[in-house]
């Protein structure tokens, strides 16, 4: 039942943030959407199937968004140079490599990180095996082992 609280208390502050209005009506229906999604994950047994506390893993959650950010507005100011500048290369690539993480939940996370920074889009994704399309060979390159691929790692709590 304190997971289950804990995932109710966690969704909906996210909604709270993302909406950034506190109306009766969407403070209400925030409260209804995180109620119903804990009670259909639990109901799923997708509730921290992996036994792992949030809050070991939250420091890492709150430095890791930050830094998602940033490597977002980087990619995309690279995307936009080579767009703008038909002398800058563009070299498509699909490179295969493993990821380290273990859980479904890291590694959605580290496919939708990919895919959330521009240039780069994770195509096929596999427990054992990452198939990436990069804008550029080098952005393909750093891909296997790469700061991602470790900060996707410390939110698993490893």
């Amino acid at each position: 039942m304190f997971r289950l609280v804990g995932a109710f208390l966690s969704l909906f502050v996210f909604w709270l943030l993302l909406s950034g209005m506190f109306t009766p009506f969407l403070v209400a229906a925030g409260a209804g959407c995180a109620i119903a999604i804990g009670l259909l994950a639990r109901r799923m047994n997708r509730a921290d199937h992996a036994g792992r506390s949030m809050h070991l893993v939250w420091p890492a959650a709150l430095s890791y968004i930050p830094w998602l950010l940033i490597e977002i507005i980087k990619s995309g100011w690279d995307v936009s140079k080579r767009i703008l500048n038909p002398a800058l290369p563009i070299s498509p690539a699909l490179v295969e490599f493993k990821p380290s993480q273990t859980s479904d939940v890291g590694l959605v996370i580290h496919a939708n990180s990919i895919t959330l920074t521009p240039g780069t889009i994770a195509v096929e994704v596999e427990p054992h095996r990452f198939l990436v399309h990069a804008l550029t060979q080098s952005n393909a390159c750093g891909l296997a082992g790469s700061d991602m691929d470790r900060r996707c790692l410390a939110l698993e709590g490893r």
